[in-house]
This record gives C-alpha cells, sequence and structure tokens, in this order.
C-alpha cells in the first residue's frame, strides 16, 4: 500500500510539472493554459482553501480539488502534447540535485534577514 502512494505521488508530482509545461505550450488553448497555471499553482502554493490544520476537511482539498483539477487539465490538454510534457517533467524529477546551489541560496537568505536585522536594529533601536 505505501508503494502504491508513493508511485500515486510522483504521479501527481509530475502530472503538476507538466500542467506547468504545458500551459506554455502554443497548441494548449488558452483556457486550458489558464487553469492549467491555476492548478499547478494551487497544487505547489503552500496556502490551502481549507488550511490542514482543521480535522479531516483539511486535508479533503489535498486528496480531492488537486487531483481533480489535474484529470480535468490534463483531459482537455491534447495527449501527445501532453505525452510530450510528461516525458520532460520525468527527465527533470532524474537530474541530480546541487548542494551547492542550495547553499548559495541558504546563505543569500542567512545574509538578507541577517542585514534586515542589522537595518532594524539601526534604524529603530
Amino acid at each position: 500500500m505505501l508503494d502504491g502512494l508513493k508511485r500515486w505521488s510522483r504521479t501527481v508530482r509530475r502530472d503538476v510539472h507538466a500542467i506547468y509545461l504545458a500551459s506554455r505550450d502554443p497548441l494548449v488553448p488558452w483556457y486550458v493554459k489558464a487553469l492549467g497555471v491555476a492548478v499547478a499553482a494551487y497544487a505547489l502554493s503552500p496556502i490551502d482553501l481549507i488550511p490542514d490544520f482543521i480535522p479531516v476537511i483539511g486535508y479533503l482539498d489535498d486528496l480531492l480539488i488537486v487531483p481533480l483539477g489535474i484529470a480535468l487539465v490534463v483531459r482537455l490538454i491534447p495527449p501527445e502534447v501532453m505525452a510530450k510534457h510528461r516525458a520532460l517533467a520525468m527527465a527533470s524529477q532524474e537530474r541530480p540535485v546541487s548542494f551547492a546551489g542550495a547553499t548559495v541560496i541558504v546563505l543569500i537568505w542567512i545574509a538578507a534577514i541577517g542585514l534586515t536585522g542589522w537595518l532594524a536594529f539601526r534604524y529603530l533601536g
């Protein structure tokens, strides 16, 4: 059962990325692009319609709204276009992770927070 959930999770993540890529394709109608961007943004956004701390109902949007939105957009995108973007999304998931890049980004955030704190202390304190 756990393997099935992991596979489903990878499929959803791949399809969200493929929908995002397909929404930039000129062969996709504008209304499907708009819906695709909305579904991908909602799926990737940390903000939910129903907050997750509400028991049971909080996870309802993650378990129902996102998969139904993905299914709708996938049906509206031409199959050959969706197949191409699914392959691109799967290839991008197999790319190695750059720990050096992550380190640089973390250092930039630490410097920005430190500078903000210093400026706040200097001008407000």
